[in-house]
């Protein structure tokens, strides 16, 4: 069982703000911030998460990789389709418009974007219509 995940981003601000627009529609919203005063560096943290738990960290202290991939659960195909427009509104890049994806089973319907750092994100709903 995975507690938290977390990557790193160019610039915890522009992500923020990405990720607050992006997960909003399916449940996950910001829950922490870590200053880098809190830290005890130089580099800032943001929490999303639920429920007052935070299992999804960007923060702005590490290089920045190549093929990184998160998907969220998202309970219906309607909040996926919001994620997407969401994500695209708030600056990412399209990587997959909303649908089904019979290839990775058969009730799976996702949406998959790019964050402002080229991170592929995707939002997922393994319910049937």
């Amino acid at each position: 069982m995975i507690d938290h995940v977390g990557f790193p981003v160019a610039d915890a601000e522009r992500s923020r703000l990405f990720y607050e627009a992006a997960l909003t529609p399916i449940g996950i919203t910001l829950i922490m911030t870590v200053t880098p005063e809190q830290a005890g560096g130089d580099a800032t943290h943001h929490g999303f998460g639920s429920e007052g738990k935070a299992f999804f960290w960007v923060g702005d202290d590490e290089k920045v990789g190549k093929g990184t991939h998160i998907a969220f659960a998202a309970p219906t195909h309607a909040a996926v389709d919001a994620f997407h427009a969401a994500a695209l509104k708030a600056g990412g890049k399209d990587n997959g418009a909303p649908g089904p994806r019979p290839h990775y089973g058969p009730a799976y319907y996702g949406a998959f974007v790019y964050d402002p750092d080229g991170n592929n994100v995707e939002a997922v709903c393994r319910s049937p219509a």
